[in-house]
């Protein structure tokens, strides 16, 4: 495996090997399978662009050829920051063949998320969009000269001046070129949440994220006639394989892909292309089920709606099916590995109210306190696992490694979970998300969806604000659904009616118009930590008048 990487013990991936799960295949083989079985079914829709799997399968290798002219090789690394286009499947495919390892990175990163990127992974070659509101060859440029390891910057864009994709992806019929990629090698790099500090590289070889899509795929329902909206940014583990786009194409089905999830568009898109599943961040459900409520959108052809990326609050679980038309599918997972999904046959029940159960039966999983110690059975605790798709360590991050997977290898999520009798798990928040006042334990999330039963309240986020008595006291950020005031003593009635302990009522609220987000989508808590921290601070410096 590459320098830098943790490998899986002998024993358990001899056994991942016995099972089945790691089938020795390389990504790139993949597409060669899905080609010959399907060659001139749809693949892939962008806009007016349609690529079937023959020109998928051809214009990798083709793309494949010129990284090598262009001095790229096996276990090099490049900057992949693309936005939704069609031109991403044939890189990433060209470089699963060549054995070149694609860093998935996003449109949102800026200057110093890629030029941290590059520094860590010594990064030969960095790809960007051509166009768009940014301007992200002038972000190339820069970030080539803070870090001297990039040779060339290769543009999505037919007419550049610099090297273009299209161009390098169409340069003539192509021999298919032999496979270089090595199937318990990293095959590309994801990124981690980075809520703390820049995101770590998480290496994903072809065996582990083989079965990441493939299994992931069955469980979703995808077959030859699924059409998945891909709105979220491609590069992200959830759209990308969990199932994703990779997942579709397993199946035989086709991808649509979107860089606008406002329901505006997505759910034109969803109507003009009978879209069967789309996956998408709470936030955008919300979005989109706000939008249906008010117009009236038709969605008759969308089969499932998988949400995923943080936890969906039960109060807008409930409406998916009424309001939207189709089923949820709740997906908890990380980008380090391990999936959970409801159950397509699951009760409603189940499926508004739990995270669902893991995908692998050789998911491993433990709930442990503060100290490591595993916690009573149905109690919450940090979420721990190991398996055939989950990781093992960070690339080249020894130092992180050893705080992040205790010494027998499972990786701390930082997730507080507890499991139902029948296996479901059921989310409660984040380790660092929990509130510590005066020693009592505040699940953030719990306070969240206890507000969003609030009629008034569209959105809602709780955060700890330091407090100098009690530790920490809990201050809640709140969306109203008419922008009109909302005070404290109407949330505390509210929140009386609701019979939870006094202690959890938050303490201090704060209307805003919008909340910070990560570059994912998620609500950017760390950011209303430090706005409410600047809050108080300045409070605290403002001269009393007597």
């Amino acid at each position: 495996m590459l320098e830098g990487c943790v490998q899986w013990p002998a024993d358990a991936a001899a056994r991942y090997r016995a099972k089945g799960y790691w089938k020795g295949e390389t990504l790139g083989a993949h597409l060669r399978r899905w080609t010959a079985e399907r060659p001139d079914s749809v693949a892939v829709i962008a806009g007016e662009e349609q690529l079937t799997y023959r020109d998928l399968d051809r214009h990798a290798d083709s793309l494949a050829m010129s990284l090598g002219r262009l001095g790229l090789h096996d276990r090099d690394r490049i900057l992949v920051q693309l936005t939704n286009s069609p031109q991403f499947f044939p890189l990433i495919f060209a470089c699963f063949r060549t054995g070149v390892i694609p860093i998935m990175t996003l449109p949102a990163h800026r200057e110093s998320e890629m030029a941290h990127f590059a520094s860590l992974s010594g990064a030969l070659a960095y790809v960007v969009p051509g166009s768009g509101r940014f301007d992200y060859v002038a972000l190339a440029r820069t970030v080539c000269q803070r870090v001297s390891s990039i040779q060339r910057v290769i543009v999505d864009d037919e007419y550049t001046s610099e090297l273009s994709l299209p161009r390098l992806a169409n340069a003539g019929t192509v021999e298919p070129i032999k496979d270089l990629g090595k199937p318990d090698d990293v095959a590309l790099f994801l990124l981690s949440g980075g809520t703390t500090g820049f995101p770590k590289l998480i290496p994903r070889t072809h065996d582990d994220y083989s079965y990441n899509f493939r299994r992931s795929s069955e469980i979703a329902g995808f077959d030859e006639n699924t059409r998945y909206l891909a709105v979220l940014p491609i590069s992200h583990n959830f759209p990308l394989g969990s199932p994703g786009a990779l997942g579709v194409f397993e199946r035989g089905g086709t991808v649509v892909l979107a860089n606008d999830p406002s329901p505006e568009s997505a759910l034109k898109l969803i109507e003009r292309h009978r879209i069967t599943h789309t996956s998408v961040v709470p936030t955008i459900a919300l979005r989109w089920i706000e939008f249906a409520e008010r117009r009236g959108a038709s969605l008759s052809t969308l089969h499932v709606l998988q949400v995923g990326g943080a936890r969906l609050a039960e109060e807008v679980a409930r409406k998916v099916r009424p309001v939207l038309g189709c089923r949820l599918q709740q997906v908890f997972g990380m980008a380090e590995g391990l999936l959970n999904f409801t159950r397509i046959e699951d009760d409603e029940e189940t499926i508004v109210s739990t995270q669902g159960l893991p995908m692998c039966p050789d998911d491993e999983l433990r709930f442990a306190d503060e100290n490591g110690v595993d916690v009573a059975a149905g109690s919450p605790g940090e979420l721990l696992v190991r398996g055939p798709y989950t990781i093992r360590g960070y690339y080249r991050a020894a130092e992180h490694n050893a705080r992040a997977f205790t010494p027998d290898g499972f990786y701390r999520s930082g997730d507080v979970v507890r499991r139902l009798p029948p296996g479901h798990l059921v989310v409660e928040g984040r380790a660092k998300d929990m509130i510590n006042r005066a020693g009592e334990k505040i699940s953030a999330e719990d306070v969240e969806n206890h507000l969003l039963a609030h009629p008034r309240i569209r959105d809602a986020a709780v955060v700890a604000m330091p407090d100098r008595e009690l530790g920490e006291r809990p201050c809640a950020f709140i969306i109203t659904n008419d922008g009109a005031p909302l005070d404290l003593p109407e949330i505390v009635a509210f929140l009386s009616t609701r019979q939870i302990a006094k202690f959890m009522y938050p303490e201090r609220i704060e209307i805003v118009d919008a909340f910070p987000l990560t570059s994912v989508g998620k609500v950017d808590k760390k950011s209303l930590r430090q706005i409410i921290a600047a809050k108080l601070s300045l409070d605290r410096q403002q001269p009393k008048v007597n």
